[in-house]
């Protein structure tokens, strides 16, 4: 089967609506169902200079320098250079993943993936694959157990276990955290990011609602209906409807001239 093929399969299945379950990243509140562009939007076309699959980010890519001073929790970016971070729950079936992948491929778009620590044990070649495509690891606890609640030592090993692996598998803990099943990092958790090495909590502010299985085009409609330059958008690995609907928000992207980037790129 061809990867047009693997895509208009999962595209097919995930009309059908078969719910995925999974767990949600964070608090969430009432959707934004604004009315979608009414504009035609067409293909994006691969971005210069980072071809699909070339797996080199270069000086502006995932390990470019972030500008001093930028606070430790950033849920948004500048609002000034016509470009957005599509930020993914790292866990899931792997032919998903990868579905997501070829997509944002086919797309020029470069992503961001905050990886379940666990998830890296069962599918250690997906963070290689994310890599190789020029997108971003991140970190996203061991576990995803609600880590807000947790004792600053028990914090701790849920982000310190999930670097390990990111380490282990990548040479690098990556340069992002993302509290699990919080939207924000609580004081607690900031300190135990900050013991384990990390400069930077990795919030957002456009929650996708895509793991609720609402259909590809509600998704689309939540992501396009409030998205703007800056906007640092919510989504998930393992779920059919987001990869059905990730072409749709890239056109629309497009649309509206919005360049899908990693986090690093979105601060650079």
């Amino acid at each position: 089967m061809t990867a047009v093929d693997r895509r208009s399969v999962l595209r097919a299945a995930a009309l059908g609506a078969a719910a995925a379950a999974a767990a949600a990243c964070g608090a969430k509140g009432p959707a934004d169902r604004a009315t979608p562009p009414t504009a035609t939007p067409t293909r994006p076309t691969p971005v210069p200079g980072h071809p699909a699959g070339s797996g080199s980010a270069g000086a502006a890519g995932p390990t470019a320098a972030l500008p001093a001073g930028l606070p430790f929790e950033v849920a948004a970016g500048p609002a000034d250079r016509g470009r957005v971070a599509l930020t993914f729950h790292g866990q899931g079936d792997p032919a998903i993943a990868r579905a997501v992948l070829d997509e944002a491929a086919a797309g020029g778009a470069r992503i961001t993936v905050l990886a379940v620590g666990t998830w890296l044990d069962e599918q250690p070649q997906v963070a290689r694959l994310i890599l190789d495509g020029g997108h971003e690891l991140g970190n996203h606890t061991l576990n995803h157990r609600a880590i807000s609640g947790m004792s600053a030592d028990a914090a701790y090993a849920e982000i310190a276990g999930c670097a390990e692996r990111l380490q282990r598998l990548t040479g690098s803990p990556g340069r992002w955290f993302r509290p699990s099943q919080a939207q924000d990092c609580t004081a607690r958790v900031a300190d135990q990011a900050r013991r384990a090495g990390y400069q930077h909590c990795l919030g957002y502010n456009l929650d996708s609602l895509d793991y609720t299985d609402p259909g590809p085009a509600a998704v689309q409609q939540t992501v396009l209906g409030r998205v703007g330059p800056g906007s640092i958008v919510s989504l998930h690995l393992g779920h059919q409807g987001t990869v059905a609907a990730l072409p749709g928000i890239l056109e629309g992207l497009q649309a509206r001239s919005l360049q899908a980037v990693t986090a690093t790129e979105l601060f650079s």
